[in-house]
């Protein structure tokens, strides 16, 4: 009877023992599987985060200019532009700016003068006493990265006539913003110019430079998550009520103008983004405010 209980006592231990070695092995494949899923995730996050600007979207400054206007197309450091030579100013000025671009050290050029290599160009006294500022497309402000990208914001091809009260009020506004918005976002891109109609305010100089009624911009980030898109168009005025007032959809602007931009996007990116016209999406400091009051 008390061998009995001795081989039975046994039986019990070694049973313990192999369930034990069973719950231990669980629970180290259970602890694998965690770190392996942990390490995917941390692996999945790198690579997302290491490659969020190497998605292939193509040339975004590839414009498609409005086939009735004349242009001639010219590649320069920081912009590409479509210059009109029968009205003496751009179609379109499109650059990317990259958050770094904005912290340049770049002093501002200042030295207005004709292109040389582009047929009907202004000439800076084209500008003399007509009432109207030399106004830049791409912003001299965004080029503070680099001494020959500056000047070249200054060559007329990138210049438009506009009203001091626009040149110094929404549009360097919008400027300034558009700033904030690279920094914020890391890279955006950007496409403004004239808005060519049938007839303009007036021309001035002995070039007959042509004065726009109204002026655009658009504006994308590509590589936000979603992807965003705005668009202005501002009359050549004072801007009443700011250039929130101005918002519009970048398909807007498409049919306005007749230019295609951003067409190398994927189409259902494309159309999401050109289809946007809401402000609050791009003021990014109010929003984490508000969710974090939430």
């Amino acid at each position: 009877m008390v061998r009995k209980k001795k081989k039975q006592s046994s039986r019990n231990k070694r049973t313990i023992f192999v369930i034990a070695i069973l719950i231990i092995g669980c629970w180290k494949l259970a602890t694998d599987l965690r770190s392996n899923e942990q390490t995917d995730t941390k692996a999945q996050t790198e690579t997302s985060s290491s490659t969020s600007y190497d998605r292939d979207f193509g040339n975004l400054l590839d414009v498609k200019t409005n086939p009735s206007l004349a242009s001639v197309e010219k590649r320069y450091t920081g912009m590409d532009l479509s210059f009109n030579p029968d009205c003496h100013i751009p179609n379109w000025v499109a650059w990317e700016l990259t958050a770094d671009e904005t912290t340049g050290k770049e002093p501002r050029s200042d030295k207005f003068s004709a292109d040389p290599d582009v047929v009907g160009c202004a000439e800076t006294w084209d500008y003399s006493y007509s009432g109207y500022d030399r106004g830049h497309m791409a912003p001299a402000g965004d080029m503070k990265w680099d001494k020959q990208a500056m000047e070249e914001t200054f060559f007329l091809t990138n210049i438009c006539p506009q009203t001091k009260a626009l040149n110094v009020g929404a549009w360097r506004t919008l400027e300034e913003k558009c700033r904030q918005w690279a920094r914020e976002e890391g890279r955006i891109y950007i496409v403004c110019g004239p808005v060519i109609e049938s007839k303009p305010i007036e021309r001035i100089g002995d070039s007959r430079v042509w004065v726009p009624k109204r002026f655009f911009k658009v504006i994308i980030a590509p590589y936000a998550t979603p992807p965003r898109g705005i668009a202005f168009i501002m009359p050549n005025d004072r801007v009443k009520g700011g250039m929130q007032q101005c918002v519009v959809s970048i398909d807007s602007v498409e049919r306005l103008t007749g230019h295609d931009f951003f067409h190398t996007l994927p189409d259902y990116i494309e159309n999401d983004v050109e289809s946007q016209h809401k402000f609050s999406q791009w003021e990014y400091n109010k929003n984490r405010k508000k969710q974090n009051k939430n």
